[in-house]
């Protein structure tokens, strides 16, 4: 296994704040370009390599940590052709590892989590990674009653009758729970793509770029005819939602759904420790070609179910499993032209064209380039990258993809350099509305001064407003926001919600123009509609403010739990050393910087005025407490201080979370509890001063165990 990054540890404060704003800066523009709609900048390996790196210096610094590591999101929105369905469970996504440091740093960090020692065994069951398409099945009494695709993690289109005309699939199982979801993958056979792919092209039709694609667009056939006809398979690899938990460990579970008549992978195994992770890593690897079916990586999960609940998940991925990926594969072209995109915060994203080649079976023609320093030669902290060589315009470049379709230029040939060849000249001036793009000292990419003003902010907010993780408006796409901007339809986001009474009747109606009909207007309409009644976390997120990504979204409606107590909260921001200063930057991860990000948004006129206008089309869903069974602290601001002895910290906030609980990372008037452990300082004195309850660890088991408070 190809080795990781080093890190350098002899890294000052001010390398590593200047080092986690470029990291922060190049995760934020790629998830704008992937999540809006198919113009990816980064290839998934250096996405979740990014991220890593992020997280690192966040907690090798944590007095930096100011601005929220974007997380990657789960999926896709469900397609408008099937009916849709919510998971008993969520459909979470997997945390990627390129590298042995990063499978390393994984097993260290759920030890972390754990307070377990690096000598103390920690079982892994591992399995390959299958290339598909993932799926969730749905049984009652033994009967499948529903097959669900995984759509954003939350809810997914309902395709039963599809998932019927596969013969690895079930429709009874033996001596199965009342009620269970069982999560695996569909894929199709190297043999059977070829077979399949030979076929479109013989009578003309679409060929699917890889089996991954081949079983998703088989999957998703209107006609359940087609969709037995193209020979797909089924693995399963997990559970869901379950009435009866059963065995004590994933391997255990594994075998008992094989017992039912499930179809499970004979190639997994237990790994002991992280020397054995790595050893099945390299034989399946080595043997990776053998397979009938096409896999990308290998899968890692703690075996022990009891540790798989103590650990958790993130907002989209479980910590207690890992998808360690295959390295990267590379190929030569050459790069065409380097053109500047604009995103929602006004950063100028260069993008190589090149000219087609194709890179692990894919077709590739794009290239993120980061930013102007990367085409430069420089990276991270000043330091040299591909040995400090530019990159111009007709140079001979490698393409790397790992993980995925995005690629990014990994290397340049300067001996095949034209001596006419010249320095690519980054931009000064926006390319849209010509204003100056300024680089301010502390950013890594150079921004459009224009706000506003520039029409392609102006687009790639509304975008942004529209995407999956935001508002979620189907049907809604990038072609069309573009078109109804330039027509002048849609010019801000309470526009959107506005536009049946510009083009739902009369002259200029929607359904009479061409492509469009009296169904598909009716059912933009209605999916419009529809996000009048949406949750606060994503009209936090909607706005597309600098700095708020979905994470601190998610923190910041939980905390404040309404609209009215979140602007009220920003509005009072205004002074540093004030209370409502205080109180938001009390909420778990936010620090200065997002808190600046916000309070300049809501002080901006233009931007106010653009956000109470949509507020007011809408109905914000206050964010309920859970309900949670006897617990005593659902519903309460915990600050968690000082080293607790029992667990981490890590797993104390975790559980608080599970029962309920909101946590916050500093003490404010709002605070009601502080859970104090050895070493704690200036939030106990802070806690004193405000008259906020303070307990021990003791004291916390007590109250957690008993589901008892005051």
């Amino acid at each position: 296994m190809a080795e990781g990054t080093t890190k350098e540890q002899d890294m000052t404060p001010e390398d590593a704040s200047r080092e986690m704003r470029e990291l922060d800066s190049i995760i934020r523009r790629a998830n704008e370009a992937y999540f809006r709609g198919d113009a990816p900048i980064i290839d998934d390996a250096e996405y979740d390599r990014t991220k890593r790196q992020l997280r690192d210096l966040e907690q090798r610094f944590p007095e930096l940590k100011s601005d929220d590591s974007p997380t990657e999101t789960v999926g896709a929105p469900p397609s408008e052709g099937f009916g849709k369905a919510t998971h008993e469970i969520r459909m979470l996504s997997l945390d990627n590892a390129f590298g042995e440091d990063e499978l390393r740093e994984f097993d260290a960090r759920v030890r972390r989590f754990l307070g377990w020692e690096s000598d103390r065994e920690l079982q892994y069951e591992a399995e390959p990674k299958i290339d598909g398409l993932s799926i969730s099945l749905t049984y009652s009494d033994g009967t499948l009653q529903r097959a669900t695709t995984r759509g954003d993690g939350a809810r997914g289109e309902v395709v039963t009758r599809n998932a019927l005309t596969i013969p690895d699939i079930p429709q009874t199982l033996r001596n199965s729970p009342t009620f269970m979801e069982v999560r695996g993958e569909i894929y199709m056979s190297l043999n059977d793509f070829a077979a399949l792919n030979q076929l479109q092209a013989d009578t003309g039709a679409k060929t699917y770029m890889n089996p991954r694609n081949a079983a998703a667009g088989s999957l998703r056939q209107l006609d359940p005819g087609v969709t037995k006809s193209r020979k797909l398979q089924f693995m399963a690899h997990g559970l869901g939602g379950i009435s009866e938990p059963f065995g004590s460990s994933q391997m255990e579970v594994m075998e008992c759904l094989s017992g039912m008549g499930m179809p499970t992978n004979p190639l997994a195994e237990i790994c002991r420790d992280i020397d054995d992770m790595l050893n099945y890593f390299s034989r399946l690897e080595e043997n990776r070609s053998t397979l009938s079916y096409d896999i990308d990586g290998v899968v890692f999960k703690v075996n022990d179910t009891s540790l798989q609940s103590r650990l958790g998940s993130s907002s989209t991925a479980p910590r207690w499993a890992i998808s360690a990926k295959f390295p990267a594969e590379t190929a030569w072209t050459t790069l065409r032209e380097i053109e500047i995109q604009i995103g929602r915060t006004g950063a100028l994203s260069p993008v190589a064209r090149l000219d087609p080649v194709t890179v692990g079976g894919v077709v590739v023609s794009n290239a993120t380039l980061h930013n102007e320093d990367y085409i430069a030669g420089v990276g991270s902290a000043g330091l040299p990258i591909r040995d400090g060589k530019d990159l111009r315009v007709g140079d001979w470049v490698q393409v790397y993809r790992a993980g995925d379709v995005i690629p990014k230029v990994a290397d340049v040939d300067i001996s095949r350099r034209g001596r006419q060849s010249s320095s690519y000249v980054f931009p000064m001036i926006c390319p849209v509305c010509e204003s100056p793009a300024i680089r301010e000292e502390t950013d890594a990419v150079r921004r459009c001064s224009g706000e506003f003003t520039c029409a392609a902010q102006r687009v790639e907010r509304l975008k942004h407003l529209v995407s999956r993780n935001a508002f979620n408006i189907e049907g809604l796409g990038d072609k069309l926001i573009e078109q109804f901007h330039s027509e002048g339809l849609i010019k801000s986001p309470v526009d959107i919600f506005r536009l049946e009474s510009v083009v739902g009747s009369g002259d200029n109606r929607l359904e009479a123009r061409h492509g469009w009909g009296t169904r598909s207007a009716s059912k933009l309409f209605d999916e419009i509609e529809a996000r009048r009644r949406i949750g606060l976390e994503r009209v936090i997120f909607g706005l597309g403010i600098r700095h708020v990504g979905e994470g601190v979204s998610e923190r910041l409606a939980r905390h404040f739990g309404s609209w009215d107590a979140f602007a009220r909260a920003v509005d009072g921001a205004v002074e540093p050393e004030g209370d409502a200063w205080a109180e938001l930057v009390s909420v778990e991860g936010i620090g200065a910087t997002i808190a600046n990000s916000l309070v300049r948004a809501f002080h901006d006129k233009r931007v106010r005025t653009a956000i109470e206008e949509l507020v007011n089309e809408l109905q914000v869903e206050d964010v309920e407490t859970p309900q949670v069974a006897e617990s005593g602290i659902s519903g309460i601001n915990i600050v968690f201080t000082g080293t607790l002895e029992t667990m981490t910290r890590a797993e104390a906030k975790a559980r608080a979370e599970a029962l309920g609980a909101r946590i916050a990372g500093s003490v404010s008037t709002r605070t009601d509890l502080l859970v104090q452990g050895p070493g704690s300082g200036s939030k106990a004195r802070k806690a004193e001063e405000l008259g906020v309850r303070v307990i021990d660890e003791a004291g916390w088991l007590e109250l957690v165990e008993a589901g008892s408070g005051e």
